[in-house]
């Protein structure tokens, strides 16, 4: 019932996005896009999902799951791949502590924390790269500003802190949070390329921290995989601004666009995928 909700949200958001802007422009913008940058943008992002496995392993051996970097890479596809269908693109995170919690001798709880800990270290990252790219954007919006600069200091020792206050995740702590940046500023590099693939003199440093506020909002689980959230950030964003939405929607269609045929991988491993990782784990 849930799941049709959100799908409801999602569908009346994009609707409600694509009657607020010339969508005769929209699908001129999509006609002429270039598919050399585009194929880049898709290399690039799944290049930070395969980051963002490496960071999750860490996570894990904190609980003391071990697994091979190639099932690791089949139980995170198989996660995107549900995540794709399944409200808040959290639904995957469920499939896969249910399967570590059939399959290893680890409480549940310890894997959902690991798993909510791989998110939130993701999510620092976001809100870290956002405040570092605000002050360099023509956004007019005094106190974002005053909060992005306060952000750029406090957000790291902040998630530090609370990691120490719960005594959790600790001792990878360093390496998760390098991973963490990694992830994020490889999924920048891929929507640099989208940028460029649009073939419009779009203003690059907006579209990246509307980008970044788009998947720092998409993680409420109120749509399903950012559809319609993203858009509207976009949409909104851009007429604080002056600038036309319309490349902005066409960025945030072809982001999409890239996230479900990187997710359409895990299908691949979809049947079973635990008696796949064991077999990679015995390789």
């Amino acid at each position: 019932m849930k799941s049709a909700i959100k799908i409801a949200i999602s569908l009346i958001l994009v609707v409600f996005v694509l009657n607020k802007i010339d969508t005769s422009k929209l699908l001129e913008i999509l006609k002429n896009v270039n598919l050399f940058w585009l194929f880049l943008a898709f290399i690039f992002y799944n290049l930070s999902k395969l980051v963002s496995a490496i960071r999750l392993i860490y996570y894990f051996r904190e609980i003391g799951i071990e697994l091979s970097h190639k099932a690791n890479f089949i139980l995170y596809y198989v996660g995107m791949f549900y995540n794709l269908f399944l409200p808040g693109g959290i639904g995957g995170d469920g499939y896969k502590a249910y399967l570590l919690n059939k399959h290893h001798d680890i409480k549940l709880s310890l894997i959902i924390q690991a798993l909510v800990f791989d998110r939130v270290s993701g999510l620092v990252a976001l809100i870290f790269l956002g405040a570092l790219l605000y002050p360099f954007s023509s956004f007019d919006i005094k106190l974002f500003l005053y909060l992005s600069i306060a952000l750029i200091f406090i957000t790291y020792p902040l998630f530090f802190l609370i990691s120490k206050k719960l005594n959790r995740f600790l001792y990878y702590f360093k390496t998760t949070t390098i991973f963490g940046l990694a992830v994020q500023l490889l999924q920048l590099v891929a929507a640099y390329f989208i940028i460029l693939s649009l073939n419009s003199n779009v203003p690059v440093v907006e579209f990246l921290v509307l980008f970044l506020i788009s998947s720092v909002v998409s993680v409420l689980p109120i749509s399903v995989g950012g559809v319609g959230v993203r858009e509207l950030t976009f949409m909104y964003g851009l007429k604080l601004i002056g600038y036309p939405p319309d490349s902005g929607v066409a960025f945030s269609f072809l982001f999409f666009l890239i996230t479900a045929i990187s997710s359409f991988i895990g299908i691949l491993f979809i049947n079973n995928p635990y008696r796949q990782i064991k077999q990679e784990e015995r390789v």
